[in-house]
């Protein structure tokens, strides 16, 4: 039986928390709480992100997450709370979920992505352009 990217969003989002932009934004700053975007690093540079959030890219979420992996982050390891969100909240609901089943219980999503976030006019931080 095929399960499609849609059914897996909704199971996903079945065991994991959601906080909307206006609580993602009274966290910009809190030393207890870690901002993640895992976006494509091209959707950073083109649109900028959450101020303060830290970048870990999709594809890698899991081997930075695991400390047993050589690409393990320390970043992951605080005893922190983390928010991770995406550009609509697919990746970050699918993200959230896998992280929670490999034991990251601190860690939520922001409802509505980055789209949202830029369509209520939120505060952007943009990218440093690399030479």
């Amino acid at each position: 039986m095929k399960i499609g990217y849609k059914k897996l969003i909704e199971e996903a989002e079945k065991h994991i928390d959601a906080i909307n932009i206006d609580e993602v934004e009274a966290l910009i700053g809190d030393e207890g709480t870690v901002i993640v975007d895992i976006r494509d690093i091209r959707e950073l540079q083109r649109e900028g992100k959450v101020p303060g959030a830290i970048h870990a890219p999709r594809g890698m979420l899991e081997f930075w997450v695991d400390p047993d992996s050589p690409y393990h982050r320390d970043v992951f390891a605080q005893a922190k709370n983390y928010v991770f969100y995406c550009a609509s909240a697919w990746r970050s609901a699918l993200a959230t979920h896998t992280v929670k089943q490999m034991g990251m219980d601190n860690v939520c999503h922001m409802a509505g992505g980055f789209s949202a976030w830029k369509e209520a006019e939120k505060p952007i931080e943009k990218l440093e352009a690399r030479s």
